[in-house]
């Protein structure tokens, strides 16, 4: 194999982690680039950008960017091509590989391509700011661009994206989203809030009196399954009760688990907002708002509850959860390439949009998660969504018992957590 096209073919296979069959991509690159020819069916933008409008899912900027002499202006030019939900990903060499590719350049083992600009990550993510876009998702790929049986492939799946080699790799890809151009949603989406519910029938009726109004059409989704108590009398009580002042769906899953329960919702939903609320109400339903506001603002595209910023009540979680929690947060992290305080909060919130589009793909991960909200987590990730946490406050439970088993779960979210390292970061 010829080491250009193993290096290329590095590239490209990092690259299709985001780029899925169906989406609509261009790439802007250099003419001696080899990446048009891992993507044929994708438009190239041949060291320039077009002066059209089209929009695209994805722009890939491979490695213009050390040719380019007016960098802002040139990342300007491609904002006519992006909407909200368009990603660009930007290819760049890190400068501590400048000698070696000086070096193979003299030694005719690349083309001659003379870089005039070899840019700090700090400087190309403060051009990006500068220039309308903010920075997602920063991956460090590629220790040997050589192949090499055997070497090349442990050393460039498993070794790269450990911390301590990650800043001795080649390739920086980085992964932004525009700003300030044409989104997804309204200007006040409506809200469907979905709200999984087994045996917490002494919770159904506070959550429809205390969940607040966000949209102007918001509804309400209960969503019963395998309940020992009479939670789906209680839910059909409900609806009948209220149903003259609050838009409420009912419905019970064919399925078991959180999981098929939260899908089942989704799949009814009609809202532009996805909303996650679990009955036990520990996340209470007043802090539904500040959700509201982060997503509707533009601050994230999936926003995830965090509550481990305030203080809790004190039997909320016991202190084993509390350390599994902790370990999963930076584990998450670091598979996932943003930053998370807390994964297991169950209120997560997303666009119906985003929902369906991540859906699609949903057996990239496999489609084994019984809680119904590490898949989004891992599709929300794939997808290049912005993340961000909202800080709730954490109240004891008032009904009934939880139903997570701490070992027998924590194996399965182990077993997911490992199978999206291969499937993320180690690729």
């Amino acid at each position: 194999m010829g080491s250009r096209r193993y290096f290329y073919d590095l590239i490209a296979k990092n690259l299709r982690l985001y780029v899925r069959p169906g989406d609509t991509m261009a790439l802007v690159c250099s003419s001696s680039d080899l990446l048009p020819t891992m993507f044929p069916e994708s438009s190239i933008w041949d060291s320039g950008v077009p002066d059209t409008d089209n929009t695209v899912d994805y722009v890939v900027v491979s490695s213009c960017i050390h040719y380019e002499r007016d960098i802002q202006s040139f990342l300007h030019r491609l904002r006519n091509h992006c909407t909200s939900s368009t990603r660009v990903i930007i290819t760049y060499y890190s400068s501590l590989w400048r000698p070696l590719l000086n070096l193979a350049t003299r030694l005719d083992l690349r083309i001659k391509t003379p870089e005039q600009n070899w840019l700090a990550p700090e400087d190309i993510e403060n051009l990006m700011r500068l220039s309308g876009y903010e920075p997602v998702r920063t991956d460090n790929r590629i220790l040997c661009p050589v192949y090499i049986p055997l070497v090349s492939a442990v050393l460039n799946r498993f070794v790269a994206p450990l911390p301590l080699f990650r800043s001795l790799t080649m390739l920086n890809i980085l992964t932004v989203r525009p700003l300030a151009v044409s989104g997804t949603l309204p200007a006040q989406p409506s809200v469907s809030v979905i709200v999984p519910a087994r045996n917490e029938a002494g919770n159904i009726e506070n959550a429809v009196q205390r969940l607040p109004a966000m949209g102007p059409d918001d509804e309400l989704i209960f969503v019963e399954g395998n309940s020992t108590d009479n939670t789906w009398q209680m839910i059909q009580e409900i609806k009948e009760r209220y149903g003259s002042t609050r838009n409420i769906v009912i419905a019970q899953q064919s399925g078991k688990g959180k999981g098929d329960a939260v899908r089942k919702g989704f799949s009814l939903a009609t809202r532009d907002v996805l909303m996650i609320l679990d009955a036990d109400l520990t996340v209470p339903p007043e802090d539904l708002p500040k959700f509201y506001e982060a997503i509707v603002g533009g601050y994230g595209e999936f926003i995830n509850g965090s509550r481990l910023v305030y203080p809790m009540e004190g039997r909320a979680m016991r202190f084993l959860n509390m350390i599994g929690n902790k370990f999963f947060a930076m584990a998450f992290s670091f598979v996932l390439g943003q930053r998370f305080r807390d994964t297991l909060c169950g209120t997560k919130v997303l666009s119906r949009s985003h929902y369906e589009k991540l859906a699609r793909h949903r057996k990239y991960f496999g489609e084994f998660d019984p809680f119904g909200d590490f898949d989004l987590l891992f599709g929300a990730a794939r997808l290049g969504l912005k993340i961000v946490e909202v800080p709730v406050a954490y109240r004891d439970r008032v009904y009934g018992t939880t139903n997570i088993s701490r070992w027998r779960h924590g194996l399965i979210l182990l077993k997911m957590l490992l199978f999206a390292a291969l499937r993320m970061r180690f690729i």
